[in-house]
């Protein structure tokens, strides 16, 4: 059963060696440590992490892919790192001072919603007490100097996830439509929609709360917490 869930954004500067001497992203971190201390809280067995990558499937504990986006460190191949969103959660995990059971899967950016479905109930469907962490973005187009640019479509699109994540609102994540999300490069469409299956059965988040919203950079980033029942 899930106790309880949280989203937070995947940008690599989320590694504080990535960061720079001012750490630019010193407060989304923050509130991104704030929502895994509220997972924690509600003394789960297992902490599942689920993130956007290229394809689905179960991913093993493996390097954080600092060098790759100009750290430092051991040159590794691919296949010995994470990928991106769940190296940022395994990081913030760390730098939150975890030390729990955690799993973690991917979830393809372009997931159909019965592959979403077949997650989500997977995860929600395991007799243990379940924390359940959600790693994905909002749009990418949110600004002339966006990686995509500026779409006017973006504001829109961010703000009805907002409104759903501050809600608690399933039936709307639910409704995202996947077409319009590939082309706002929204890269977590698909793991805000397991979440919302992965909840399907446990009900309504009691109290569910926006801990961030913001484009620092021209991407959307929700950190967010869904307490679940009275677990």
């Amino acid at each position: 059963m899930i106790v309880a869930t949280a989203v937070c954004p995947h940008p690599p500067l989320l590694m504080r060696e990535l960061s720079g001497g001012q750490d630019v992203a010193a407060e989304l971190r923050t509130e991104c440590e704030s929502a895994l201390e509220a997972l924690a809280a509600r003394s789960p067995d297992v902490l599942v992490v689920v993130g956007g990558h290229d394809s689905s499937g179960r991913r093993t504990e493996r390097l954080v892919p600092v060098r790759g986006y100009g750290g430092t460190g051991e040159r590794v191949p691919p296949e010995r790192t994470l990928p991106l969103s769940l190296g940022v959660a395994r990081r913030l995990l760390d730098s939150a001072g975890y030390r729990g059971r955690v799993e973690m899967a991917t979830v393809a950016w372009d997931a159909s919603a019965a592959e979403a479905e077949a997650l989500g109930r997977r995860v929600a469907d395991r007799a243990e007490r379940v924390a359940l962490l959600v790693m994905g973005d909002g749009s990418a187009r949110r600004g002339t100097r966006a990686p995509g640019h500026l779409d006017e479509r973006a504001f829109g699109f961010d703000e009805e996830v907002r409104r759903c994540l501050s809600e608690g609102d399933r039936a709307g994540l639910l409704r995202l439509d996947p077409v319009l999300a590939a082309d706002l490069m929204v890269a977590g469409r698909a793991a805000f929609q397991v979440m919302a299956h992965a909840l399907a059965a446990t009900g309504d988040p009691v109290g569910p709360e926006v801990l961030y919203a913001d484009d620092p950079f021209g991407v959307m980033y929700f950190v967010a917490v869904w307490p679940c029942g009275s677990f």
